[in-house]
C-alpha cells in the first residue's frame, strides 16, 4: 500500500489535476496543447540532455537490459498488429495503429517520475538508456507496417528514410544526441548553464503530467472496447512481463531490471493517439486505450512495484 501511496499516487495526482482543470475549471484545450508542446519538445529534451550529458555511459549502456527490453517492445509489437487482425478482424492500417499503441509506453512522462519517486535519482541513468532508441524503434516499426498496409507492399523503403530523416528532427533525439555529444567530448560548461538546464528541467514532468491530464479529459471513450481491453492488456502485463522473463534468464542486475521493467510496464502514450490520428484510422479506439491504459495503470504498476521489490 505505501507503494500506492508513496510513489504512484502523486504522479497521478497532477495527472488529475490537469484532467479537474479542463473538465471543472473550464481551462481552454489550447493551454494544454500548447503545455505539451513546451514540455515535449523542449523542457523533456532539455532533461533528457542533462541526464545523458552526466551518465557513466559505459556504466549504464547494458546490452542484455536493451535487448529485454526491446524485445518486449517487440512482441508487443506484433501481439497488437496480430491480435487486432486475427482476434477482432480489423483492417491493416487499423492493426498498425493498435500495434503502436501496444509497443509505446509511456515512459518519459510516466516512467522517468515513477522510477526516480521509487528507486531515487540514480536510477533514472537505466532509464535514459532506454528512452534514448524507444521512439524511433517504434516509429520505424509501426510507419513501415503502416506503409505496406497502405501500400499493398510498396514504397517501404523510402517511408523508412522519410522516417529516419524526422527522427532526426525529433527534440528527444537531438536531446539525447546532444547530452551524448557533450559526454564523449568531456567539454566542461559554466556553472551558469548547468543552471538555466536545472530549472527547466526542473519543471518538465510536472508540467507534462499536468498537460497530460488535461488532454485526456478531452478524450472520448469509444472503439470496440474488447479491443481496447487487448491493448492495456498487452501494454500493462504482457509487455513487462516478457522483459521481467528476459531479466531473470540473462541475470541482470537489480538495477537495470527495475528500469527496463517499469518502463515495459508504462500505459500507451497519446503518441498513440497522435499516430492513429496522423493516418486517420483506428482514432477513437486509440484515443480510448490511452484513457483506460493509464487510469488502469495506477493498479498494474503497483503490482509491478511489488514485484520488483
Amino acid at each position: 500500500m505505501s507503494a500506492l501511496i508513496e510513489v504512484i499516487l502523486p504522479v497521478f495526482l497532477v495527472i488529475g489535476f490537469g484532467y479537474g482543470a479542463r473538465r471543472f475549471l473550464g481551462t481552454p484545450d489550447a493551454l494544454f496543447e500548447y503545455l505539451m508542446k513546451y514540455a515535449q519538445g523542449f523542457a523533456i529534451p532539455v532533461l533528457l540532455f542533462r541526464g545523458i550529458a552526466h551518465l557513466h555511459l559505459g556504466e549504464t549502456f547494458n546490452p542484455p537490459m536493451l535487448v529485454a527490453f526491446y524485445t518486449g517492445v517487440t512482441l508487443s509489437f506484433f501481439a497488437g498488429l496480430f491480435g487486432a487482425r486475427l482476434l477482432f478482424g480489423r483492417p491493416w492500417p487499423d492493426c498498425a495503429a493498435v500495434a503502436f499503441a501496444t509497443a509505446f509506453s509511456n515512459g518519459g512522462l510516466l516512467g522517468l517520475p515513477i522510477t526516480e519517486r521509487a528507486y531515487g535519482t540514480e536510477a533514472l541513468a537505466y532509464n535514459f538508456a532506454i528512452i534514448a532508441f524507444h521512439a524511433p524503434f517504434v516509429y520505424i516499426l509501426a510507419t513501415t507496417a503502416m506503409e505496406i498496409a497502405r501500400s499493398g507492399g510498396g514504397g517501404a523503403l523510402a517511408t523508412a528514410g522519410s522516417v529516419l530523416r524526422a527522427m532526426a528532427r525529433n527534440p528527444f533525439v537531438i536531446g539525447i544526441g546532444s547530452g551524448a555529444l557533450l559526454n564523449a567530448s568531456g567539454l566542461a560548461l559554466p556553472g551558469s548553464f548547468w543552471s538555466a538546464i536545472d530549472m527547466v528541467a526542473s519543471g518538465a514532468i510536472p508540467a507534462a503530467l499536468f498537460a497530460l491530464g488535461g488532454i485526456l479529459a478531452t478524450l472520448r471513450p469509444e472503439g470496440e472496447m474488447r479491443l481496447v481491453v487487448w491493448i492495456a492488456g498487452v501494454s500493462l502485463i504482457l509487455h513487462p512481463a516478457v522483459v521481467w522473463s528476459l531479466s531473470q534468464l540473462f541475470g541482470l542486475e537489480t538495477g537495470p531490471m527495475r528500469s527496463a521493467v517499469l518502463m515495459a510496464s508504462m500505459a500507451p502514450g497519446v503518441n498513440a493517439y497522435v499516430f492513429a490520428s496522423l493516418y486517420g484510422t483506428a482514432k477513437r479506439t486509440a484515443a480510448t486505450a490511452v484513457l483506460v491504459g493509464t487510469a488502469a495503470s495506477i493498479f498494474t504498476v503497483w503490482g509491478w512495484l511489488a514485484v520488483l521489490g
